[in-house]
C-alpha cells in the first residue's frame, strides 16, 4: 500500500533527497550540485512510501500567481512499472488545486512524455537538454 505525504520535517527531506540522489545522480549521472538546487529550501516536497519504506519523491514549487512547477519526480527503480507515479502526481496536483495553483508546469525528460500525457499533460516546447538529458516543457490546467 502506497501512502504519500508532504514532507514536513528534516527527515521526511532528506528520504525524499536521498531518492533523488539514487535515481538522478546515481542513476541518471545528473552532477549533485544541478541536482540539489537552491529551490530545495522552498519546494514543497512530496515523499510516497510503502510499508513505512521511502520509495519516491518530487517536489512543487509556485512560480507566480496560480502557477506551479513539477519538479524532481521520481521512482526507485525496483518500484517502478505500479503506478507510483500517478499517485505522486494526483496528490501534486491534489495539493496545487487546494493551494491556489491552478496551472502546473514541468520539465519532463523526453522518455516520460506518454507518462505525463496520459495525466493530462501538453507539450508546450521543442526538446532541451538539461543536465545532458532530453526534456520538453509540458502543461495541465488542475482547477
Amino acid at each position: 500500500m502506497l501512502k504519500v505525504k508532504i514532507a514536513e520535517i528534516q527527515m521526511e527531506k532528506e528520504q525524499a533527497f536521498d531518492i533523488r540522489r539514487k535515481v538522478f545522480v546515481d542513476e541518471q549521472h545528473v552532477p549533485i550540485h544541478i541536482e540539489m538546487d537552491e529551490y530545495d529550501d522552498t519546494a514543497v516536497h512530496f515523499v510516497g512510501y510503502q510499508l513505512e519504506q521511502p520509495i519516491a519523491a518530487g517536489r512543487i514549487r509556485e512560480v507566480e500567481a496560480g502557477l506551479g512547477k513539477v519538479e524532481r519526480v521520481c521512482v526507485l527503480s525496483e518500484y517502478r512499472g505500479q503506478h507510483i507515479g500517478v499517485m505522486m502526481m494526483n496528490e501534486m496536483e491534489e495539493y496545487a488545486r487546494t493551494n491556489g495553483i491552478f496551472r502546473l508546469k514541468l520539465n519532463a525528460q523526453t522518455h516520460a512524455l506518454a507518462f505525463y500525457e496520459k495525466l493530462g499533460y501538453d507539450i508546450t516546447s521543442d526538446e532541451f537538454m538539461d543536465a545532458g538529458i532530453p526534456h520538453k516543457s509540458m502543461e495541465k490546467v488542475v482547477s
